[in-house]
C-alpha cells in the first residue's frame, strides 16, 4: 500500500491470471466474481490516489499521506491486491503450472515495474521507485509458485510468519543497496512505493491457502454466475479484465485533472521536491512496521539536515544521494536510542 502514492497502490493483481482456462476448475469461462473484486479495488485504488494528487497539488487542507485513516484505506487496498495475486495463481494453475501463461503475464508485469521505475528515477530522483507493488508480484508471483503443491495450512503459516518477520528479524546485511527489496535490514529506503517481500509475500501466500481451501472444497461456483450484470457491474468487472492498462494509465489521468483545476481555481504555487520529503519517508518508513513516532523523528531530523545543508534533492548525482544516504542513517540511528 506502501508508501505516498502506489504502495497504496498498489499494488494489485493487475494481470488476469485468474480467467481459468487451467486447472480444470473452471473450464476456459470467466469468473465474474474475481472480475469484480479486482475491479472494486483497483477503483478504491484510483479514489486514494485522486485523494493523494488533491493534497498535493494544494486542492485539500487534508495530510493524506499521514492521515491514519487514509494510510489504513492505503494499505487496505495493497494487501486486498496482493490477496487476489495468491488466490488466482491457484485457480490458474490449481493442477499443473500452464507455463507460456505465467511466463507471458511476468513478462508484461516485469516491463511494466521497469518502465515506473524509469520514469520515477527522473521524476522523483530521490524517492523513486525500485520496488514498487508491481517489482513484488512479480518476484512473489516466482517464489509462490512451491506452495501450490502444497497443503493450504503450510502457505497460511507461511504467509503468518512473512508478515510478522519485519518486526521480529532484522540485519544490517539487507541495509545493502541490493538486498534493500527483502525489507529485512534496519534502515528504510526512501522511495515513493516501497513494497518489499517481506512483509507483503505474506498476502500472497495468505490468498493461495484462501484459494486452495475454496477449490478443495468446491466454494468455488459462488465467483461464477449466470445472470447478466447491470451497468455498473459491467463497468468494473471491464476495468478487473484490463487490470494493468487501468492502473498505469488511470494515475497520469487523474493527476493531469488534478492539476487542470488548481490551475482553473488559481492554486499554482506546486510544493518543492524537500516540501515532500517527510510524508514520502514516513509513509515508507512505517510500511516496513517501525513505530509512527520513531519515523516522524528521524524523517524530521533527516529533513531539517538536508534544509540545513542545502542538499538539493532534484539533484540524482551519486554524490548527493549518498550525502542523503548518510544523513538519513545518521538520524534513524538518532531515532532509536
Amino acid at each position: 500500500m506502501t508508501s505516498a502514492r502506489d504502495g497504496s497502490s498498489l499494488s494489485a493483481t493487475l494481470e488476469d491470471e485468474a480467467s481459468p482456462g487451467n486447472a480444470g476448475i473452471h473450464g476456459h469461462s470467466r469468473l465474474l466474481g474475481i472480475d469484480l473484486a479486482r475491479g472494486i479495488a483497483l477503483l478504491a485504488m484510483a479514489v486514494y490516489h485522486g485523494a493523494w494528487d488533491a493534497s498535493h497539488l494544494g486542492l485539500t487542507s487534508v495530510d493524506v499521506v499521514n492521515d491514519p485513516g487514509w494510510r489504513l484505506f492505503a494499505r487496505a487496498i495493497a494487501a486486498s491486491f496482493l490477496l487476489l495475486v495468491g488466490f488466482s495463481l491457484v485457480l490458474a494453475h490449481g493442477s499443473r503450472i500452464r507455463w507460456q501463461a505465467f511466463l507471458r503475464r511476468l513478462a508484461v508485469i516485469v516491463a511494466a515495474a521497469a518502465a515506473i521505475t524509469i520514469v520515477t528515477f527522473f521524476a522523483f530522483p530521490q524517492s523513486y521507485i525500485f520496488f514498487g507493488i508491481l517489482h513484488c508480484i512479480a518476484l512473489s508471483s516466482l517464489l509462490a509458485l512451491p506452495f501450490l503443491r502444497l497443503p493450504p495450512a503450510v502457505a497460511a503459516a507461511a504467509g503468518i510468519a512473512v508478515v510478522a518477520a519485519p518486526g521480529l528479524v532484522a540485519s544490517p546485511l539487507f541495509d545493502l543497496p541490493a538486498l534493500a527489496f527483502v525489507g529485512l535490514g534496519t534502515q528504510v529506503p526512501v522511495s515513493n512505493d516501497y513494497v518489499p517481500l517481506f512483509p507483503w509475500f505474506g498476502p500472497v501466500l495468505l490468498g493461495m491457502a484462501a484459494g486452495r481451501l475454496a477449490v478443495d472444497r468446491n466454494l468455488t461456483a459462488w465467483l461464477q454466475t449466470s445472470r447478466t450484470p447491470g451497468l455498473a457491474g459491467r463497468l468494473i468487472a471491464w476495468t478487473g479484465r484490463h487490470s494493468l492498462a487501468f492502473y498505469l494509465v488511470h494515475q497520469p489521468v487523474l493527476f493531469g485533472l488534478m492539476f487542470l483545476a488548481a490551475h482553473a481555481l488559481g492554486i499554482t504555487r506546486q510544493p518543492s521536491v524537500a516540501a515532500g520529503f517527510v510524508p514520502q519517508c514516513r509513509a515508507s518508513c512505517e510500511q516496513t512496521g517501525v513505530a509512527a513516532a520513531a519515523c516522524k523523528r528521524y524523517c524530521t531530523c533527516a529533513d531539517a539536515a538536508i534544509r540545513q545543508e542545502r542538499i538539493d534533492l532534484a539533484d540524482a548525482s551519486a554524490d548527493t544521494r549518498g550525502r542523503v544516504t548518510a544523513i538519513v542513517n545518521r538520524c534513524r540511528t538518532g531515532a532509536r536510542q
